[in-house]
């Protein structure tokens, strides 16, 4: 094949669920121009958790696991509050009355600020977790415990991935979390690289991991991180 008529490998390290949904928009968007090979590099765990003591007025949640935690918990408050729109969709369709700050982190603080929040409320979270949500609310007067209701565990890259990854063609790789970032950089992959990263924190997770392009998401949504590979495609197909 030409380099213009070949399907460039796009490596998925999300978890399942999420890595499933994200190939379909892929395909949508880029069609037989890409060739999605699915290799979550986490996996989520549930604890047994026993939550704290308290009329907890409404509950955090920063992530569609955590959703997916907190249906598996007796006693947890039905309203939540979400800090984006499709953590706020996995709530609402496990019957959670769900709110979307629409952003990150920063975005989730103001929302529960700018509505009033008394509390007490509660951050179910997993074990790796950026922001300080819970501190920063508390800080601000919204007392807000926080209980770690999920662990991601590593996975090693399937057998498809690694082999594109010790080739010498150029391999286009979207990156979610800081984590799946490092632990993809710890696979000391060879092929030319082309990283779209979700933020700049997760970009930051690469390290020194050399790379032929990089882009960043202009917001944390799927949506942008797909218009984030146009560039890299285009460039990588050339």
């Amino acid at each position: 094949m030409t380099p213009q008529s070949r399907a460039l490998p796009v490596i998925l390290t999300r978890p399942a669920a999420q890595g499933d949904r994200f190939a379909a928009d892929l395909r949508a968007h880029f069609g037989e121009a890409v060739e999605v090979i699915l290799s979550p590099l986490i996996a989520p765990v549930f604890p047994a958790v026993a939550l704290p003591e308290g009329d907890f007025h409404a509950m955090i949640l920063t992530s569609e696991t955590g959703a997916q935690a907190a249906a598996r918990l007796p006693g947890v408050p039905r309203r939540a509050w979400c800090v984006g729109d499709r953590t706020a969709a996995a709530a609402r369709a496990l019957g959670f009355d769900a709110q979307s700050a629409a952003g990150d982190a920063d975005a989730l603080v103001a929302a529960v600020l700018a509505a009033g929040e008394s509390g007490p409320l509660i951050h179910l979270r997993g074990r790796d977790s950026r922001g300080e949500v819970a501190a920063r609310l508390t800080a601000q007067g919204v007392p807000t415990a926080e209980v770690i209701v999920y662990a991601q565990v590593a996975q090693p890259l399937t057998g498809a991935a690694q082999a594109v990854l010790r080739g010498h063609d150029p391999v286009i790789v979207p990156l979610f979390s800081p984590r799946t970032a490092q632990l993809f950089a710890a696979t000391q992959p060879a092929a030319p690289l082309f990283i779209a990263a979700l933020s700049p924190a997760v970009l930051a997770g690469l390290g020194d991991l050399p790379c032929q392009m990089v882009t960043v998401a202009d917001r944390p949504e799927a949506a942008a991180l797909v218009q984030a590979l146009v560039p890299l495609i285009a460039v990588a197909r050339a």
